[in-house]
């Protein structure tokens, strides 16, 4: 991976784990990824990648642009609160994190797609 990606900090023994995740990737997972490899928003996005001691769903290192998609455990509240410093350690590297839930992605991709969009026109 070139670009921002040399700099972030990783956990190599992550690489295993994260190769098994992009081969058994949830249908909302999937889904997404079949419009993100197509580089319809002019960017280019890997999936399940390592930074520090996590691995995001997808990343796009030229616009350090993490996106997650959260199944139904991270309703619960142990899980949402290390969400919550997952994010802030992530965003204290300069990397935006943007959520969408399984059900969202699963039921109108397109527009989860065009959130992602947006989110990448205006960073924060």
């Amino acid at each position: 991976m070139a670009g921002p990606r040399k700099n972030l900090p990783y956990q190599p023994h992550l690489n295993a784990l994260a190769r098994e995740l992009r081969k058994h990737g949830t249908l909302g997972e999937v889904l997404l990824w079949q419009a993100l490899k197509k580089k319809v928003l002019g960017v280019e996005f890997h999936r399940q990648v390592p930074v520090m001691d996590y691995i995001l769903d997808f990343f796009c290192p030229e616009k350090m642009l993490a996106v997650e998609v959260d199944g139904s455990t991270h309703r619960h509240p142990d899980v949402g609160a290390r969400d919550v410093e997952r994010q802030e350690r992530l965003e204290a590297l300069g990397i935006r994190v943007i959520r969408f839930t399984e059900t969202e992605v699963r039921q109108d991709a397109a527009r989860v797609v065009a959130a992602i969009a947006i989110a990448l026109e205006n960073p924060e």
